[in-house]
């Protein structure tokens, strides 16, 4: 038992907590309920713990691929509107909304991942909206001839 201990070395769950003979002997299907209820609220009890700063570099770690990634891809959008006679400048603007559009999407499904109860609030993800919507809006009125 006591090497049993020692290799645990994660998360144990506590050994359920029975109060009354009565109410376990009552039926099953409440007991289960119980336990249910139990469980759900002590899950989402932690959702609020602060983020650690390992999570958020992992997150920027990935925002940066993902720029470099966005950078490419804007220049090849550009090159290939001005392959179908867009104008060059016209076609490096609607690059960089497609750009902006792009990264602004990312850092919101970045940050809903990194810790979905602070980073999901209005406050935050409204903002992020606006700029995605309007970026790409000006996109496609770039890219026009």
């Amino acid at each position: 038992m006591a090497q049993d201990h020692k290799d645990q070395s994660g998360f144990a769950l506590p050994a359920p907590q029975t109060s009354d003979s009565s109410v376990a002997s009552s039926s099953s299907v409440a007991s289960s309920t119980v336990t249910q209820t139990e469980i759900v609220t002590s899950t989402t009890s932690n959702v609020n713990v602060d983020t650690s700063s390992r999570d958020l570099l992992i997150g920027g770690a990935i925002l940066i691929v993902l720029f470099i990634g966005y950078f490419f891809a804007r220049g090849a959008y550009a090159n290939s509107l001005v392959a179908k006679r867009v104008p060059p400048n016209k076609a490096n603007a609607a690059g960089w909304w497609l750009f902006i559009f792009l990264a602004s999407l990312s850092v919101g499904v970045v940050l809903s991942a990194v810790n979905p109860a602070r980073f999901l609030a209005p406050l935050i993800i409204a903002p992020l909206a606006v700029v995605a919507v309007v970026a790409l809006v000006l996109m496609i009125i770039s890219s026009r001839k």
